[in-house]
């Protein structure tokens, strides 16, 4: 494997050919760490892949006083010779968001900030743990209003192909998305569902049988904008 990180933390500057622009090459990294440094998309983008119409009228800011914070893991890692982001199929079990899409993430503990209940429930939902992976960033935070949760993202990379272990109580599935795959616009689809006895026009990224829509499209929608301008 590439020594990603031995790039990030000691020659940033260091000059690295590209030879695909989402093989699994350090430089994209070090450039997606500096834009994740820089004024970011926020809620413009968010709202490119928000149901419509959303529920609830506020937004982060207006709700960050009285929500229910979570940290949330954008988890980048190669395999195959090119970078894939980890994604995860909630049980019917759970308390919210059930059957949906996700990233590994929850609640913070007492004490905790974003990236510490991020790096905490990536290791308790899908095993990996805090020293195979390095923050290269955060996203904007974005309210939930149906469950009144205000998510942070945070984004990490790994060094090295993972080994997934699901929590069987929380993790039904564990989907590997190549990046690629979510910069084609031809994987974004619309449909008209009904939810809460009303029609809602919901956009969402389609992956194999898979519909990836809701917070989880928001924050993708960022994280993307973001990816874009990197490369």
């Amino acid at each position: 494997m590439l020594p990603i990180f031995s790039s990030l933390l000691s020659s940033e500057e260091k000059s690295v050919k590209i030879e695909h622009p989402l093989m699994d090459d350090r430089s994209i990294l070090i450039k997606l760490k500096r834009r994740l440094n820089q004024k970011k998309p926020g809620l413009k983008a968010q709202l490119t892949m928000a149901p419509h119409p959303r529920p609830g009228q506020r937004i982060h800011t207006e709700a960050e006083e009285t929500c229910l914070k979570a940290g949330v893991m954008l988890l980048i890692f190669p395999r195959d010779k090119e970078f894939r982001l980890v994604l995860t199929r909630r049980t019917a079990t759970v308390l919210h968001h059930r059957d949906q899409i996700g990233f590994p993430g929850g609640q913070f503990e007492p004490g905790e900030n974003s990236e510490r209940a991020a790096l905490r429930e990536t290791l308790e939902e899908i095993g990996v743990p805090s020293q195979k992976l390095k923050i290269i960033g955060t996203l904007t935070p974005l309210y939930i209003p149906p469950s009144n949760y205000c998510i942070y993202p945070v984004v990490s990379a790994a060094d090295e192909s993972l080994l997934f272990r699901p929590f069987p109580d929380e993790v039904a599935e564990i989907i590997e998305v190549p990046l690629r795959h979510f910069l084609d616009p031809r994987n974004i689809r619309r449909e008209t569902w009904t939810i809460r006895g009303e029609a809602v026009d919901v956009p969402f990224y389609a992956f194999a049988h898979h519909k990836i829509w809701g917070a989880t499209a928001m924050v993708l929608a960022e994280f993307l904008e973001v990816l874009k301008s990197t490369l």
